[in-house]
C-alpha cells in the first residue's frame, strides 16, 4: 500500500487523518511543521503528501504552505501533493495547482472525497515511478494506464487517442463508476496541453449558489463569505484542460455564462466588470440524458452542441465482461490470485456500480480472505442470475448496506460505489423504505 505523509500543525487533525487513512489500509506518516515534513520525505519512502497551508498559530496567509510545497517539489518533482485549505487560501491553493499540485480540498474536508482523491492519486504512484525510470525525455507523454482487454475498450481508447490531439470539446457519457474522469485525464495527458493544468470540477458536489464563483471566480464582497478576491477554475486552467463532471447539474444561469466562455473565451468574475480572457479546452461528463434535458428545457440546446463536438461513451462494465478479471487482478494486487469459482462469480455479476463497485468488492474480499487465493465466498456476490434475479439481489444488497450505515446515504453510496444521485434513483426504482 502507498505511504502517505500528512502535514498539519493541529494534532487533532493529524490524529483524525491518520485514523481515517489507516482504517482504509494506508500507511501514514505525520509531521507538524515544514522541517519534519522535509526530513520525512528525505529519509523515508513517501508516495503522497496531504499538507495544510499554515503551520503556526494565528498565521493564515498560506505562505508557509507555499514554502513547503516548493521545497517538497524541489526534493521530488513527481511527488503528488494534495493541499488542505480554508476559504481564505483558495486562490493560493489554485495557483499551486497550476504550479504542479495534484489537487486541493477545503476544510472541513469530506471523508469520502478525500479518500477518493487519495485512492486516485496513490494508484498512479507505480505508474509514475516506472515512467520516471524510462528516461528524461521531456516530450514523452504518460502511457495508457487503463486496464482492459475488451474490444469495446480497445475501440474507445483508439478513438480517445485520436480525439486527444484535436483541440475540440469532448462530452464523455456513461454510468456512474464507469471511469469517465479517468478517460478525461487520459485525453488531457495525450493532448498538446499535457504540460499545463488539468483542473477538475464535480458539478454535482457544489451548491448551486457557489457554482458560478467556483467556475468564474469572485471579487471580495461579491457574496456572503467572500472575504477576498479569488480566481475561478477557468483562470486556473488557462492554456490547459478543464474537466466538468456531472455537467447536467449546472443551473441555467451558469449555463449561459459557460456558453459565452466556450464561444469567446471571455467572462467576468462575480462582482466585477473587468472582462477576462482564457484559452481552455473543456471536457465534460454526465450520466444523464442531456438530449432529454434539452427537450425538457433544463439544459440549453446551444450549450449542448458546444460541449458535444465529439461524444465518447464509456460502456457499462457488464457490457465489457472481458475487462472484469484483468481489473480485479489489478485491484487485488500481485500478492493475491483468483480461484476459478471467484472468476465465475465476478464475470456473472451485473455490476450496477461498474468499475467503482468492482474495486470496492475487491477491497472487501481482501478483508475477508483466509489466504492469498480469493474464493467466491470472499466476494459475497451471486452469479448466473436472470435479469429479474439480479434486480432482486441488487435491491437486497442495497437494503443491507443501508441498514449497516443506519440509512446514511453518503456512506451507503460510497460502499456501493455509486453517486448519491444514482443511489437515490435505485431507492426509487426498487421502492426501498429508507
Amino acid at each position: 500500500m502507498p505511504q502517505i505523509l500528512v502535514v498539519d500543525d493541529n494534532p487533532d487533525i493529524l490524529e483524525a487523518l491518520e485514523l481515517l487513512l489507516s482504517l482504509h489500509g494506508y500507511t501514514v506518516l505525520t509531521a507538524e511543521n515544514e522541517k519534519a515534513a522535509l526530513l520525512a520525505v528525505s529519509h523515508q519512502r513517501v508516495d503522497l503528501v496531504i499538507q495544510d497551508m499554515n503551520f503556526a498559530q494565528g498565521i493564515t496567509s498560506g505562505k508557509e504552505g507555499t514554502s513547503l510545497f516548493n521545497a517538497l517539489k524541489a526534493l521530488n518533482k513527481d511527488l503528488p501533493i494534495i493541499l488542505m485549505t480554508a476559504w481564505t487560501q483558495l486562490e493560493t491553493a489554485i495557483s499551486l495547482v497550476k504550479g504542479g499540485a495534484t489537487d486541493y480540498l477545503q476544510k472541513p474536508w469530506d471523508d469520502v472525497k478525500l479518500l477518493a482523491l487519495v485512492e486516485e492519486y496513490s494508484q498512479n504512484v507505480e505508474t509514475s515511478q516506472s515512467k520516471s525510470n524510462q528516461g528524461n525525455n521531456k516530450n514523452q507523454k504518460p502511457a495508457d494506464d487503463f486496464i482492459y482487454q475488451s474490444q469495446e475498450m480497445h475501440s474507445l481508447i483508439s478513438q480517445a487517442t485520436k480525439v486527444a490531439v484535436a483541440n475540440v470539446n469532448v462530452l464523455i457519457t456513461g454510468a456512474n463508476g464507469a471511469g469517465k474522469e479517468k478517460l478525461a485525464d487520459f485525453i488531457h495527458q495525450q493532448s498538446p496541453r499535457h504540460n499545463h493544468a488539468f483542473i477538475k470540477v464535480n458539478m454535482g458536489a457544489l451548491p448551486h449558489e457557489l457554482m458560478e464563483a467556483e467556475l468564474f471566480g469572485a471579487e471580495k464582497g461579491a457574496f456572503t463569505g467572500a472575504n477576498q478576491a479569488r480566481i475561478g477554475r477557468f483562470e486556473a486552467a488557462d492554456n490547459g484542460t478543464l474537466f466538468l463532471d456531472e455537467i447536467a447539474n449546472l443551473p441555467l444561469s451558469g449555463q449561459m455564462k459557460l456558453l459565452r466562455v466556450l464561444q469567446t473565451g471571455e467572462f467576468e468574475r462575480l462582482g466585477s466588470n473587468t472582462t477576462l480572457k482564457v484559452d481552455v479546452r473543456v471536457l465534460s461528463a454526465t450520466n444523464a440524458d442531456l438530449r432529454l434535458a434539452v427537450r425538457q428545457g433544463t439544459f440549453r440546446e446551444d450549450l449542448y452542441y458546444r460541449l458535444n463536438v465529439i461524444e465518447l461513451n464509456l460502456p457499462d462494465l457488464a457490457q465489457r465482461k472481458a475487462d472484469i478479471v484483468p481489473l480485479a487482478l489489478y485491484f487485488i494486487g500481485s500478492d493475491y490470485s483468483l480461484s476459478d469459482q471467484a472468476i465465475d462469480v465476478l464475470t456473472g455479476h451485473p455490476w450496477p456500480g461498474n468499475v467503482r463497485e468492482l474495486e470496492n468488492a475487491c477491497k472487501r474480499a481482501l478483508v475477508f480472505a483466509n489466504n492469498n487465493i480469493l474464493t467466491a465466498s470472499d466476494f459475497q456476490l451471486a452469479s448466473g442470475q436472470s435479469e429479474s434475479e439480479s434486480a432482486v439481489d441488487e435491491k437486497q444488497h442495497i437494503e443491507q448496506v443501508l441498514i449497516k450505515h443506519n440509512g446514511v446515504i453518503k456512506h451507503t453510496a460510497a460502499e456501493l460505489g455509486l453517486s448519491r444521485q444514482a443511489l437515490y434513483r435505485r431507492i426509487e426504482k426498487y421502492q426501498i423504505d429508507v
